[in-house]
Formats: C-alpha cells, structure tokens, sequence
C-alpha cells in the first residue's frame, strides 16, 4: 500500500512528443503516397465506380490525423518556445512552419479532398464512359507539390527538433 501512496507525476517531454508525431506523420504519408496509392492505382481501382467514395473514405481519416499530428507539432514548438528563457528567430521560424504544416493539413481536409471526391462521383448513372476530368488531374498536381512542401517542412522541423539540445 505504501508504494501507491507516493504518486510521482511528471510533465510530458515535449520536444519527445514532437519528435515522434512527427516521425509517424512522415512515414505515414509516405506509406500513403509510395504503397497505398499506388498498389491501388496498379489494380485499377480508379476505374471502379466507388473509387471517388473509396478514396474519400481513406482521405478524411488520414486528414483528421494529420490534423492532429499538425496541432500537436504546432503546440509543443509553442510550448517549447515559451519555456525557453531566450527566444531567437529558429524558435519563431519552428512555429512558422508548423503553422505551414496546418494551413497544409487544412486544405487537405477542407478544400482538396472534397473537391476531388465531387469531381470523382458519377452524377449521370447511365453514363458508361469514365473519363477523369482535367480538373482532377490538375487537383492531383496540387496535391503533389503540397505532399513536398509537407514532406520537406516536416523533414526540416524534425531535424531542428532532433538537434535541439533543450527537452522541455
């Protein structure tokens, strides 16, 4: 009974925390853009009829995880930033790009993904013909140069926070 009595509660490691969420939301994304997408593509999926609801289905629970990912990098740079006592530009520019990382993650979510899958719904069920719209296509050029940025600013902010020498 005596060892439960003494109850030790420490503060999360932040700059851990930050690590290895934004560790997971890398690998995830790549597993998503290099496995997924393509195996998906390469069986031919994207001619089936439900492949716009298949892929909007995939796409708003990975979007609400990176949302997540986005807020938590978001609120331990914050934090991070509040604890130390001096607070130079690599701290203000940490906080940049995770806000970067959540504008990225919002547009996904709120604007990308529900257009795609719009574009993607077959409105005229006696239609045979499936022809991906240019718009699509120039939708899923965004997507990519997006996917970069998000992949290149999460690679910087992992390695700044890797380097950092403060576990706050």
């Amino acid at each position: 009974m005596t060892s439960f009595s003494h109850l030790d509660v420490q503060r999360p490691q932040w700059r851990t925390v930050v690590i290895s969420v934004l560790a997971f939301w890398i690998s995830s994304s790549l597993i998503l853009d290099l496995v997924i997408m393509p195996t998906l593509y390469a069986s031919g999926m994207m001619t089936e009829a439900n492949f716009a609801t298949a892929g909007y289905s995939i796409f708003w629970v990975f979007n609400r995880i990176e949302l997540v990912c986005a807020a938590v990098v978001l609120t331990g740079g914050m934090i991070l930033r509040r604890q130390l006592s001096t607070a130079n530009w690599q701290h203000h520019r940490t906080v940049l790009l995770s806000l970067a990382l959540l504008s990225i993650g919002l547009f996904y979510t709120y604007g990308l993904t529900p257009e795609m899958s719009a574009l993607g719904l077959p409105l005229n069920l006696f239609e045979t013909a499936t022809e991906i719209p240019t718009r699509m296509n120039l939708m899923h050029g965004e997507y990519w140069v997006l996917e970069v940025c998000k992949l290149a600013i999460g690679t910087v902010l992992l390695g700044n926070y890797y380097k950092s020498p403060v576990n706050a």
